[in-house]
């Protein structure tokens, strides 16, 4: 028979194995893929991300920048499949999914003022109740949205009206509402997925592309076009989530960390583009001194302000009542997130 202070020996043994081993089955390795390279707003706010996770709990992020796993809509369905835990993907990808997130794309609704931006994404109704809510049916946790910069044309001809876009390919995201946008800009709007837009200028199938001014330095998009322009007609916007059935298997506590990490990222996301649209304009202007930039007036903008309104009446007859609702929340949240 053992005697007392070996089966107290015995169970302190056994207590220490289940605590180790409780700790090492806690600490999990959750994949995150995003659109962007590491270097790109969506790769740097992942970056921050899994440091903030890795900081306040025994987990692990592994990133996969665009490309490692394919295309945007194969990250997503990895995502909804539980294959990866995270994903950020723009509602410009995520439209025809939930097709009230194309709300993004009705031009001229969201300011180019980056302290307004950075407010109303935080504390907007219609993005942290009502897009999560929408979110949630399609087996998504919505984290948050942020901004990544107002979105500039590049062309290969100049651009100073909607006359200008006339017949002119341009390349849109596979998104049923920016096609619409760019069918009332005048031009012929081309749905590519982003790995077939470079070639595609190069080649000249498209004429045209729009993206934030950062990406079109990273991308080098500037090499195979001649000419910038800002319409001030959107900011691009761009969703992290997790697969929900995941998060909802998280307890309370690392369900927080999350939580925690995902707005701790935000506000330094938020802080890290106050002027690197303009630091990158430069870099590409030092690259290529020929290119043209064209900040629109208000005349000429008036075209386009003019199209918009006939591609709000789109989405409210695309997306019925929950599409008005939330258009209708977002401008409210736009208004009460003003100075």
């Amino acid at each position: 028979m053992k005697s007392n202070i070996q089966k107290l020996l015995g169970t302190a043994a056994a207590v220490t194995f289940l605590v180790a081993g409780a700790g090492t089955a806690n600490a999990d390795k959750w994949k995150y893929a995003f659109e962007e390279s590491l270097t790109e707003v969506q790769g740097v706010y992942a970056q921050k991300f899994k440091e903030e996770i890795e900081k306040n709990s025994d987990h692990t992020v592994q990133l996969f920048p665009y490309g490692t796993l394919g295309e945007s809509a194969d990250i997503m369905e990895q995502a909804q499949a539980g294959i990866l835990q995270f994903v950020d993907q723009s509602p410009g990808f995520t439209g025809a999914l939930i097709p009230e997130a194309q709300v993004f794309f009705v031009p001229y609704l969201l300011p180019t003022d980056q302290d307004h931006l950075g407010r109303f994404y935080k504390q907007s109704k219609a993005i942290n109740e009502d897009f999560t809510k929408l979110y949630s049916q399609q087996g998504l946790e919505l984290l948050v949205m942020f901004p990544e910069g107002e979105v500039a044309m590049t062309t290969k001809s100049p651009v100073t009206s909607c006359e200008d876009l006339n017949e002119v390919k341009f390349r849109v995201m596979t998104n049923p509402l920016l096609v619409e946008s760019y069918k009332a800009f005048g031009a012929t709007p081309t749905p590519l997925p982003w790995g077939e837009v470079y070639g595609g200028l190069q080649t000249n199938i498209i004429q045209g592309q729009e993206n934030p001014t950062f990406f079109l330095y990273s991308t080098k998009i500037y090499e195979v076009t001649d000419h910038i322009t800002y319409a001030g007609h959107n900011n691009f916007t761009t969703a992290v989530m997790a697969n929900k059935d995941f998060f909802d298997g998280l307890s309370e506590a690392d369900q927080k960390v999350v939580n925690d990490a995902a707005a701790t990222a935000y506000d330094f996301i938020v802080d890290y583009q106050k002027g690197l649209a303009e630091q990158e304009l430069k870099k590409i202007m030092d690259a290529k001194p020929e290119m043209t930039v064209t900040v629109l007036s208000e005349e000429q903008r008036a075209c386009f302000k003019e199209a918009a309104g006939a591609v709000e009446a789109k989405f409210i007859e695309m997306t019925g009542d929950s599409g008005k609702a939330i258009l209708e929340q977002l401008k409210a949240d736009l208004e009460a997130t003003k100075d």
